[in-house]
């Protein structure tokens, strides 16, 4: 899939040294960093300047931007200049890692010592008084194949951060009555830097029926037979999405206006199939699929989130309710016989009416697992329609395929304050025996987590799902933004401040 509403990162290196230090070894340890990283396919753009005051450190920056660098790995080869090599953060307008060199061989700490073990310490310390966001890795101190990995690990980071740079969500309608739990200060947004755009349903209504008789419709039509196959239930419905989908792709287009990304946040009931004539979850799903979060319930920082792990992993994502508690009948027949290592507490249903992405629907029916496919939303057709279901068509109903997913989100609490949670598990290959985009998710000590997190933090019911383990890359981007409180699953016997210490 093109992900072409997801930054690429273009990262350089700059090397510093400090002036009484031997200038070449900095030098030398750089071009070995950029020789492993060439070694895995890893391309660096190599700014040969070497950093050791000011005027050094304005002319590194200017060569970076001149060789089109979103972000940069500021690289002490030696103790480094703490004034100088702070500045480079300072001056370049994306995000900036920091590493050091570990010292190479017994044989030879004279000369060959560069003490940037000490100068990293001097280095975070500046950092702070200038009040610069940097990246630090968990251990910054490596050889030139182990700062390659570090490297690895700050791209996905750059990239979100670059993304949120440029990111404008743009929201229609306001939260429906009774999900208020999705109603958060839109302040926090412009803190991280993130345009905001908030527009009513009527707007997009109008804008839809503009759409009517688009001769790109048919095109559309064509893609998403392809895509369903034998989950195109009914094609008679095909038109009117495609149509909408048309009219999204148009408005995110019209209006991104100084940004470069967009991801929306719909109000997508009990006006909206009634009055378009369909629902528009599989919609939904396609944007996803192709880097454009479509939030449902005008959940802009479940967007925001998605958006996130759209950056992290350039992938599909989904937004699913924490949803319902697994039977105990259904875990003791078809879970505990097969994953033994989980309680009936770890594990709980992730639900939405059908926005996950058909790419990340069972191709099975193993294990009375159910493929994907068009269905109509039980719940809306049970308050709307009388008879055959007609606009309550158009959810992706099916059973999310099995495999290792993050659990996530960012959020504001009510006084604007940003908190998040990060907690990895799966989606386990078991039959929900239930109805739209759906899956069987384990999370370790999830019971506890859900109490002390997700309650007692007040959470709203909608998290993000990124479909791999990227908890690392997560707790790292929301580091960044400063946000202080970030939940975690925490493990048996790491007892959460709320969580009572009597309890048996």
């Amino acid at each position: 899939m093109h992900m072409n509403n997801i930054p690429d990162v273009k990262l350089g290196i700059i090397a510093v040294s400090r002036d009484c230090f031997i200038r070449t070894l900095s030098e030398r340890r750089r071009q070995a960093i950029v020789a492993a990283a060439q070694e895995q396919g890893l391309a660096i753009a190599e700014i040969k300047t070497i950093v050791e005051n000011e005027k050094d450190a304005m002319e590194a920056v200017e060569a970076a931007k001149a060789m089109g660098c979103n972000a940069l790995c500021v690289f002490l080869g030696n103790f480094g200049p703490e004034t100088p090599e702070t500045i480079i953060a300072q001056k370049f307008s994306g995000p900036c890692m920091y590493a050091s060199a570990a010292e190479e061989t017994g044989n030879d700490l004279v000369d060959g010592r560069g003490d940037a073990y000490c100068g990293m310490l001097n280095c975070s310390y500046n950092l702070g008084l200038r009040k610069l966001k940097a990246f630090i890795p968990a251990y910054p101190v490596g050889t030139a194949s182990e700062i390659v990995e570090m490297i690895k690990d700050f791209i996905p980071v750059a990239r979100t951060l670059i993304g949120l740079s440029g990111l404008k969500i743009i929201s229609f309608g306001p939260r429906p009555q009774d999900f208020f739990a999705c109603n958060a200060p839109i302040k926090a947004l412009y803190d991280i830097g993130v345009e905001i755009e908030e527009n009513s349903e009527l707007d997009l209504l109008v804008a839809y029926k503009k759409h009517a008789g688009d001769p790109r419709i048919a095109e559309v039509v064509e893609d998403m037979k392809n895509e369903l196959g034998m989950g195109n239930t009914y094609p008679d419905m095909l038109p009117r999405m495609a149509q909408f989908e048309l009219t999204l792709l148009d408005w995110a287009e019209a209006h991104k206006g100084s940004r470069k990304y967009v991801a929306f946040a719909d109000k997508c009931w009990p006006a909206f199939p009634e009055e378009f004539g369909f629902e528009p979850c599989y919609v939904n799903s396609r944007l996803a699929s192709r880097g454009i979060p479509v939030s449902c319930e005008v959940d802009i920082y479940g967007a925001l989130s998605e958006y996130i792990g759209a950056c992290v992993t350039q992938d599909a994502v989904t937004l699913l309710d924490i949803n319902n508690s697994v039977p105990a009948d259904l875990f003791n027949e078809d879970i505990k016989p097969r994953f033994p290592q989980y309680q009936l507490t770890d594990t709980f249903m992730g639900f939405h009416c059908g926005n996950t992405p058909f790419c990340k629907l069972t191709k099975t029916t193993e294990c009375n697992l159910k493929c994907g496919k068009i269905n109509y939303q039980i719940i809306q057709h049970r308050l709307l329609e009388t008879g055959d279901p007609d606009f309550t068509r158009g959810t992706l109903e099916g059973d999310i395929a099995a495999g290792p997913i993050t659990f996530f989100r960012l959020q504001t609490t009510p006084d604007t304050k940003l908190q998040a949670y990060v907690a990895e598990g799966e989606v386990l290959p078991v039959g929900t025996r239930s109805f739209g985009g759906i899956g069987i998710f384990a999370i370790s000590e999830m019971g506890r987590f859900y109490r002390h997190v997700l309650v007692g933090k007040r959470y709203p019911h909608h998290g993000a799902v990124a479909f791999g383990h990227v908890g690392k890359a997560l707790f790292d981007i929301f580091t960044m933004l400063g946000v202080e409180d970030i939940g975690f699953n925490q493990p048996a016997g790491m007892l959460y401040k709320t969580e009572n210490p009597f309890v048996k």
